[in-house]
């Protein structure tokens, strides 16, 4: 039975259409099959998890502002109009170049005439002894259920020791990127709406939540004027700030410092880089490039191959002939976007061209009422207007009607009043994976 796949085209099979593989339903994996939809290709997302996560409130889930439902989405869902996408839930465990396959980890194979990249990055811990075994990163569902659980589980026996011996909870958040300034803001939050809505029997000054990173300022990518901002309005919450303070070492519930200080904790939060080594995508090529990343041309195919694609974080996609484009979402969706042409390109046999990021500026939010946004020509919204432009900016970006409806009412109703919230302890949360 014929299918119809877009106006004016009739395809009898998808079997016998150009078959292209993507591999990672993040940002870059996603706005690929968007741009592949209802084309004249068969596409296939591979995913270890069937649904897509919205990673910037991420930090919300950590910090029980959002429940996990609220930032992700199904992915079959998302494509359930394009007939010529699907979808397979499964972990990648290699790719054989020669064959043009896709090794599957538990059996099986997939053949591929183009192969998409997108497998994203993961936390970087730059070999710090212990990082990667006990500080909680937050890149993925998984790993904010589980910082939910050990934040929450921390204030709960702080309550519980409160008439016998009461105890001090410490909060390290490492890395003074938009991450750790966000998640700094919501944590503390997070503690005086406990203590004030929960009925929590905690001292508040026994509990410090301290934000450390190497460099000179929080918010590099920012202006100057920007950075400082962002610590007073932090500092008002009652976030610490430690600067130029390298950590050497974490341990189950203690961090050491290089100036010899060693500090228990409830939690050490790690929000200091990403890299793609460790991630699947470090193993695609023979000689990756910086941070793990694939090596690309300036179209998006990998270097030294004709059908095999990178896009978003796994990608080293040059921003000029000297620089490469930072590892942030609007790069992943983009990059994702021009991918899918230049596939179509290829297919139709007309040559491609090459990438050019769109700089449309960066963002984060510290509170409410506080946040900033930077345009690309270096003009800087601060306070509630920088608030607004994060909110709509985020809502807008959030895949599903459902959860930009249900993420809208939850923020309005905080904007008025503290609700009880997803203030859950998950039996499971510490074994997802």
């Amino acid at each position: 039975m014929a299918t119809s796949l877009e106006s004016g085209a009739v395809f009898p099979d998808y079997v016998d259409l150009p078959h292209v593989v993507i591999i990672g339903g993040g940002f870059a994996g996603i706005a690929v099959a968007r741009g592949l939809a209802n084309k004249n290709v068969r596409v296939t997302i591979i995913d270890k998890h069937n649904f897509h996560t919205f990673l910037p409130l991420l930090y919300q889930v950590a910090t029980a502002m959002l429940e996990p439902a609220e930032v992700a989405y199904p992915i079959r869902t998302i494509f359930g109009k394009a007939k010529n996408v699907g979808f397979r839930h499964a972990q990648v465990r290699e790719v054989d170049h020669a064959r043009s396959v896709v090794v599957l980890e538990h059996g099986g194979e997939i053949t591929f005439d183009h192969l998409v990249v997108a497998t994203g990055a993961t936390a970087a811990f730059f070999g710090i002894p212990g990082a990667s075994q006990f500080a909680m990163p937050l890149y993925s569902l998984a790993d904010a259920r589980r910082l939910r659980n050990r934040l929450l589980t921390s204030l709960e026996e702080a309550d519980a020791s409160a008439d016998t011996t009461p105890i001090s909870l410490n909060f390290i958040i490492v890395g003074g990127g938009p991450t750790g300034v966000e998640t700094s803001g919501a944590l503390s939050e997070l503690i005086k709406t406990v203590i004030k809505r929960d009925g929590l029997r905690i001292d508040p000054t026994r509990v410090r939540v301290m934000l450390v990173d190497l460099a000179p300022r929080l918010l590099t990518p920012f202006p100057e004027k920007a950075s400082a901002y962002a610590k007073r309005e932090l500092e008002k919450m009652g976030v610490e700030i430690e600067l130029g303070r390298s950590v050497v070492e974490v341990e189950e519930r203690a961090i050491r410092f290089a100036d010899g200080e060693r500090m228990k904790v409830a939690a050490v939060i790690w929000a200091a880089g990403v890299t793609a080594s460790g991630t699947m995508a470090h193993d695609v090529q023979p000689s990756p490039g910086p941070g793990g990343r694939l090596r690309v041309m300036p179209d998006l195919r990998l270097v030294e191959s004709n059908n095999v694609w990178a896009v978003g974080d796994a990608a080293a996609v040059p921003l000029d002939e000297t620089s490469l484009c930072p590892q942030l979402a609007p790069v992943a969706m983009q990059s994702g976007r021009h991918c899918a042409e230049q596939i179509l390109r290829t297919i139709d046999g007309k040559p491609t061209t090459s990438f050019r990021y769109r700089n449309k500026g960066i963002m984060a939010t510290i509170g409410r009422h506080a946040a900033i946004a930077k345009l690309p020509g270096g003009t800087v919204f601060k306070g509630t207007t920088g608030w607004l432009a994060w909110l709509g900016l985020h809502l807008w970006y959030l895949v599903g009607f459902r959860n930009r409806l249900r993420v809208m009412i939850n923020w309005t109703w905080r904007y008025f009043d503290w609700p009880s919230g997803p203030r859950l302890i998950v039996a499971d949360a510490e074994t997802a994976e």
